[in-house]
């Protein structure tokens, strides 16, 4: 398995990433060929070598023939996964101009489907984010950790106006995020940027036993003298890539003890750190000192997070101290597949030990939807989609 550490040292942009990608080796002619099936037209992929403050990279740049209509993230997705994009890669292309939907829904007070994509929403973007997605698979990259992130200063004008940098939906994109300002006035890290980041990355941090063996560079379109303008990415194996074929990703737990809270409180407790983007949380009786019956709290949380939910826990509840431990979560490759059973189409889950398929959970929801349309019972549209799935064949 290979990780991935994006230095964000000049921001970064879509255009960056897929030139830092390519950099790294992915090729162009395939990078086409991937989007050639999106329902798109009238784009140019375009790739040159520069060279700045002596230091050489690729720009990627993505032309239109003529000015795009506007979209809604609705058309956008419908787009999307028309395309004979594997199932990873329609879901974090997705997933990303959800996140830039739903932060541009937030600046301007409306809902999520009457946002219209400006530059966003362009035939470059939609490049720029389905092609770095398509990228980071192509080049079989399973992890991917990041520096803060340089935003520039100042303001950018976009199509409302004049703004500050970072633009608005920018900030609300990195939020929880570690970002740095300057060095230069401007605009450096996109909103197209973000979302790819925020999507593909575990964690922020400085490298920390990390063994590089590639190194990537992707040019802005700016250029600046005395700068490089440049997103560098850089590739290596992780000390378990040899072992286990799984993915690894650094989490924290956060811990506490209550022996004086009541029911409804932990009910909405467990609402509220779901809410603010815990991945796991669970409630267990405890005995505590002085012989009282209490419950103990225990939440998974990436570190991005974590503070947000230590506040939440300490100002929600009646501890005095939440515990914060540092840990590695392994968890097994995943892949989505669309299965046929007797009573409809089901959504299953697979997990993957290398090129073995070693767990099989259909979608629940899928399920129950058949099981009372057909008037089975929910467990025999289990059975029917587990049968299904073990004719998977991974290619």
């Amino acid at each position: 398995m290979t990780s991935a550490y994006f230095d964000c040292y000049n921001g970064i942009s879509g255009d960056m990433t897929l030139g830092a990608l390519i950099d790294l080796g992915l090729p162009v002619e395939d990078l086409r060929q991937a989007l050639s099936s999106l329902p798109v037209s009238g784009y140019s992929i375009e790739v040159e070598r520069v060279k700045r403050c002596g230091i050489g990279a690729t720009l990627a740049k993505v032309t239109c023939e003529e000015q795009q209509k506007h979209r809604h993230f609705s058309h956008i997705r419908e787009m999307i996964e028309a395309s004979d994009l594997s199932p990873a890669v329609k879901e974090r292309s997705v997933a990303a101009f959800h996140a830039i939907a739903v932060a541009e829904a937030k600046v301007h007070e409306i809902t999520v489907e009457r946002v219209h994509f400006h530059e966003v929403g362009a035939v470059d973007a939609i490049v720029d984010i389905v092609g770095s997605m398509w990228g980071v698979e192509a080049l079989g990259i399973t992890s991917v950790s990041a520096s803060p992130v340089v935003v520039g200063s100042g303001t950018v004008k976009c199509a409302h106006g004049m703004m500050p940098v970072p633009a608005p939906a920018t900030a609300l994109l990195l939020a929880g995020k570690p970002i740095e300002t300057g060095p230069l006035p401007g605009e450096s890290t996109t909103p197209t940027g973000a979302a790819i980041l925020t999507t593909l990355t575990d964690k922020f941090g400085p490298l920390r036993n990390f063994a590089p063996g590639r190194v990537g560079y992707g040019a802005g379109s700016r250029v600046t003298e005395g700068h490089t303008n440049y997103l560098r990415i850089l590739l290596g194996e992780s000390p378990l890539d040899d072992s286990l074929p799984v993915e690894t990703r650094e989490l924290v737990v956060l811990a506490t003890e209550i022996d004086d809270m009541s029911g409804e409180a932990f009910g909405y407790l467990m609402e509220k750190l779901f809410a603010m983007g815990c991945l796991d949380a669970n409630f267990r009786p405890v005995q505590m000192k002085k012989n009282r019956p209490g419950t103990a709290i225990q939440v998974l949380t990436s570190p991005d997070k974590a503070n947000g939910l230590i506040a939440l826990l300490l100002r929600e509840t009646s501890t005095f101290g939440v515990r914060a431990t540092p840990c590695q979560r392994h968890a097994l490759l995943r892949k989505s597949e669309m299965v046929d059973t007797p009573f409809g189409k089901v959504r299953v889950k697979l997990g993957l030990w290398g090129d073995e398929v070693i767990k099989v959970s259909p979608e629940f929801d899928d399920c129950r939807r058949l099981a009372e349309e057909s008037g089975v019972a929910l467990e025999t549209v289990y059975a029917a989609a587990r049968q299904s799935a073990s004719a998977i064949k991974l290619t």
